[in-house]
C-alpha cells in the first residue's frame, strides 16, 4: 500500500483537502430534515463522506454536535483516539482484522473529542463517516491544543501529537 494508490483513491472518489487534515467528499445527504434542539436551525437527518488518510497525516482532535460512525473501507487500519466529555480516553483501530481486535465500525458519541492517524508508517487509509443529524461546519469544533490540555491534562502527550495548533 503506497500513497500513490492514496492518490488514485483521492482522484477518482474526487476527494478535497479536510480542515482537520486527510482528504473527504460528501457522497449522501438525506433529502429530509428537521432542526434539532441543540442547534435551533435545520440540519439532514444523515449525512455520509468518504475520508482518506496519507501516511504521516492526521485528523486532528475535533469535536461534532452529532453522533458519528465511521466505517473502514481500503488501505491500512486507522488508529483512532477519543476523549469523553468526562475525561476517559479510549483507543480503537478501525480496520478489518476483527481476529486481532480491529473494529469494522467506530462510532462517536456528539461532544467526544476524536483523532485518528494511520496505523501502519506507509500507505493509506479510506473510510467512510456517516453523521446524524447531518453534518454541517457549524456544528464542527477543531480543538485548540492549550484549551485542550487544559481541560484534560493527564492526556497533554496525545493532544499534543493530534492537534494542530
Amino acid at each position: 500500500m503506497q500513497n500513490s494508490n492514496a492518490d488514485l483513491f483521492i482522484k477518482e472518489l474526487g476527494l478535497i483537502p479536510h480542515p482537520e487534515g486527510g482528504y473527504f467528499r460528501e457522497v449522501y445527504r438525506s433529502v429530509d430534515s428537521f432542526i434539532p434542539e441543540n442547534t435551533g436551525t435545520e440540519r439532514n437527518y444523515m449525512t455520509s463522506i468518504y475520508f482518506l488518510l496519507k501516511s504521516g497525516q492526521f485528523s486532528a482532535f475535533h469535536r461534532l454536535k452529532s453522533d458519528e460512525l465511521w466505517y473502514f473501507h481500503e488501505g491500512a487500519a486507522v488508529t483512532i483516539f477519543i476523549i469523553s466529555p468526562s475525561g476517559k480516553l479510549e483507543q480503537y483501530i478501525l480496520g478489518r482484522n476483527i481476529a486481532n481486535g480491529e473494529k469494522l465500525q467506530v462510532i462517536f458519541n456528539k461532544g467526544d473529542w476524536f483523532a485518528a492517524t494511520p496505523a501502519v508508517s506507509e500507505g493509506f487509509s479510506l473510510f467512510g463517516c456517516a453523521v446524524a443529524p447531518g453534518f454541517h461546519f457549524d456544528d464542527f469544533e477543531l480543538a485548540h491544543r492549550e484549551n485542550l490540555i487544559k481541560e484534560f491534562p493527564q492526556h497533554t502527550e496525545i493532544i499534543r501529537k493530534f492537534s494542530l495548533d
